[in-house]
């Protein structure tokens, strides 16, 4: 088959299910084509991208500079490996520390690859600057946690799905409960071997829970009394998805008028990903200051693909775009229109019990259990409807459109989303 011939929906999930693996369970949607908001199915129908490739398309879908920077770099040099220098990377490296206020850079690929380098980090500083006995380092986590697929990671996974049959598990990890600092701080007093604390700002995956106001600004104390690291993942919920640079913002670049500039919940490590390349291109990045940084030596840690001109290339391109157009700024005022006017809907049904969320991450809790099909058949409406969303732990339906969606289009997709769901009203 010509990688050029045309292909059914029927025919291409079809091909998907004959050739590849079975790890994801997708809505019954074939995309071909996408621009801005919207995406196209291969029989040319639109619909409203409401899940912006988990938050990794926030410029839009094929934005022209980083599409442009893409291209043009890629008939140029695509690929050198550290074992040399390229004339992209110094530039790179310059750009995305000066925005987000590090000394230093370590690029890496995907987010996994970017939180499992953060781990590495985390327990060589302990090893040879805060004095922790060799291979007795550990690090804190949260129930609920999402941080990606790999062995080490999914050995601090309470989910059973990614868990179960994956054994043996990487141990030196201890779980908390999200959002509780009693339980961070009574697991910093009782084990003295603590490297550091990893937690995402908002957990995404596990329904886009929002923790108490100035959870994170306490945790970061609690880590600074206790000498312990604080890793934000912010692979998901940072690049102005939640009306600021990050959620976790303070001492960084971004000029965002909702900006707190707080320096009192600036990560010792941030871990980024996903949109740091608007969807384009795998790039993922951890930043620290010298004193973290400085333990990481040659021979310790690499990626063949880690820092090519591509992806260095693509990293300004994306972050310029989020500058440029002021998208956190747009991500904070539609996401305060967007929970209003489903709160609206909310007062007036049954179907949905709250919205929660912050700028253009949201989600709304569907009345049913979670073991119910309530959800996906939700989504699956609201594809006919013209709208994609995905459905996560059963009974949640997350909402993350493109961080370049205008007022209007916001409006015009609530109409979608309300109208869908009542005709789910019993």
């Amino acid at each position: 088959m010509s990688v050029l011939e045309r292909i059914t929906s029927k025919d291409a999930i079809a091909l998907e299910d004959k050739h590849g693996a079975h790890n994801y369970h997708p809505l019954p949607v074939v995309l071909s084509r996408g621009e801005g908001v919207h995406v196209w199915d291969v029989e040319g129908k639109q619909y409203y991208d409401f899940l912006s490739a988990y938050s990794a398309v926030n410029q839009g879908h094929c934005h022209p500079k980083i599409v442009g920077a893409m291209t043009a770099q890629a008939q140029t040099l695509t690929l050198t490996s550290r074992a040399f220098h390229n004339d992209m990377l110094g530039k790179y490296e310059k750009y995305v520390t000066e925005t987000f206020g590090f000394d230093k850079v370590l690029p890496m690929n995907t987010g996994a690859e970017a939180v499992e380098t953060a781990l590495k980090l985390c327990r060589k500083w302990a090893y040879e600057k805060k004095g922790t006995p060799e291979n007795q380092a550990e690090i804190i986590v949260c129930e609920n946690n999402f941080h990606g697929r790999t062995t080490t990671i999914i050995s601090f996974s309470n989910d059973p799905v990614a868990r179960k049959n994956f054994g043996p598990y990487t141990d030196g990890f201890i779980k908390i409960a999200y959002d509780n600092l009693q339980a961070l701080e009574t697991a910093l007093e009782n084990n003295p071997n603590v490297a550091g604390f990893l937690v995402e700002p908002i957990q995404g995956e596990a329904g886009v829970y929002v923790p108490s106001e100035g959870y994170l600004a306490a945790a970061k104390a609690l880590c600074e009394k206790y000498g312990v690291l604080f890793i934000a993942d912010e692979v998901q919920t940072g690049i102005a998805r939640t009306g600021r640079l990050l959620a976790t913002c303070g001492n960084c670049s971004c000029a965002d008028k909702h900006c707190s500039g707080s320096p009192e919940t600036k990560p010792d490590v941030l871990i980024l990903g996903k949109a740091l390349s608007g969807g384009a291109y795998p790039v993922s990045a951890v930043l620290a200051n010298d004193d973290i940084m400085g333990v990481i030596r040659p021979g310790n840690h690499g990626s063949t693909f880690g820092g090519n001109p591509i992806a260095a290339a693509v990293g300004i391109a994306a972050l310029e775009v989020i500058k440029e157009e002021e998208l956190a700024t747009n991500a904070y005022e539609l996401g305060v229109l967007f929970r209003a006017e489903m709160n609206k809907f909310i007062a007036t049904c049954s179907v949905v019990n709250s919205v929660r969320g912050k700028g253009l991450l949201n989600a709304i809790l569907i009345n049913d259990t979670e073991d119910s099909s309530t959800a996906w058949d939700i989504c699956m409406a609201l594809k006919e409807n013209g709208l994609l969303a995905k459905p996560t732990h059963g009974n949640i339906i997350r909402f993350a459109p493109p961080l370049v969606m205008s007022e209007e289009q916001l409006l015009d997709c609530v109409g979608i989303i309300c109208k869908t769901l009542q005709q789910f009203e019993k």
